[in-house]
């Protein structure tokens, strides 16, 4: 299950983040996660329960924003629709991912102490 893996690594991210914010708590984590990507979501979810008791993400709540995928033509930038071959219709080119891989920490909602 890579889906832990990603969440240390977000942890990781977050740690560091909060490291030029001392004394702050982190509330909410908001991630993308392309359906391409190949993270199952829900075992990404039960990882990050799993993971964040020992981490400085104990009180935080993930919020995942799940990405469609998108396919363009590298050659004229034609949109591909949802389920066809992926091959340009028009100019016969292959189809690139241009949304929809992507596993991304988008914002960090945190209570920072006064100063």
């Amino acid at each position: 299950m890579h889906e832990y893996s990603i969440v240390s690594a977000l942890v990781d991210n977050v740690e560091a983040t909060l490291a030029q914010h001392p004394g702050a708590i982190v509330r909410r984590l908001h991630v993308q996660i392309g359906e391409q990507a190949g993270v199952e979501i829900e075992l990404l979810r039960t990882a990050f329960e799993t993971f964040r008791d020992r981490s400085i993400c104990a009180d935080a709540e993930l919020e995942i924003h799940a990405v469609a995928a998108k396919w363009i033509c590298v050659g004229c930038g034609r949109v591909i629709a949802p389920g066809a071959v992926l091959k340009c219709p028009d100019c016969g080119r292959p189809a690139r991912l241009a949304a929809g891989g992507e596993i991304i920490l988008e914002r960090i909602e945190m209570e920072v102490p006064d100063v």
